[in-house]
């Protein structure tokens, strides 16, 4: 088992899943990226409005240029990359929360038009097991508005556990937002691998 003082992630990229590939995203991506994190419908429920070509490269040069966690409180977004034609189709995050508690979150964004492939699921699973078996993580946790039933199932199909429901917790885009809590421990994911 890690210990706190062990963790650090250096992924060698691509990383590589059934039908998938997992790798930095680079100043290349930006339309792709726009095809989506552009969208009324797919920034709804996501902590971010949708983004002009301005922002995407505001995040291309400052967050989404991580490509290791050496420490908590850092994450990597990755574009998700259909191999066999090379398209852009989302992006995936893993963030290290806390050093002492050994925890993690997941997050994803995809575009609608691949939706129902089973894409998210996919990379998602590959990023919780880089927070487990690489960073050496306790627990992952994914946070999602209750009203996003698609994403619920993502990390119900992923296996997380469902910890809890807050109702009406925050404040979001101008409306009451319910969340669902999601986790699971590093020895609840040999199972789910």
């Amino acid at each position: 088992m890690a210990t706190a003082g062990q963790l650090e992630l250096r992924p060698s990229y691509p990383i590589r899943t059934e039908r998938l590939l997992l790798r930095p995203l680079t100043a290349g991506d930006t339309s792709a990226l726009l095809a989506y994190r552009s969208r009324p419908e797919v920034c709804r429920y996501v902590p971010f409005e949708p983004m002009d070509r301005a922002g995407i490269a505001e995040r291309l040069a400052t967050y989404w240029a991580a490509t290791a966690i050496t420490d908590e409180k850092q994450g990597i977004t990755l574009g998700v990359e259909l191999a066999q034609t090379g398209e852009l189709v989302g992006d995936v995050l893993l963030y290290w929360v806390s050093r002492e508690h050994l925890g993690g979150e997941i997050g994803y964004v995809f575009h609608p038009d691949h939706a129902g492939h089973g894409y998210a699921t996919e990379a998602a699973r590959a990023m919780l097991r880089l927070g487990f078996e690489e960073l050496g993580l306790h627990r992952i946790t994914a946070r999602v508005d209750e009203r996003n039933g698609a994403s619920a199932a993502v990390v119900r199909r992923l296996g997380m556990r469902q910890e809890a429901r807050l109702v009406e917790n925050e404040m979001f885009k101008g409306e009451w937002s319910t969340e669902l809590d999601f986790a699971m421990l590093a020895t609840e994911w040999p199972a789910h691998r």
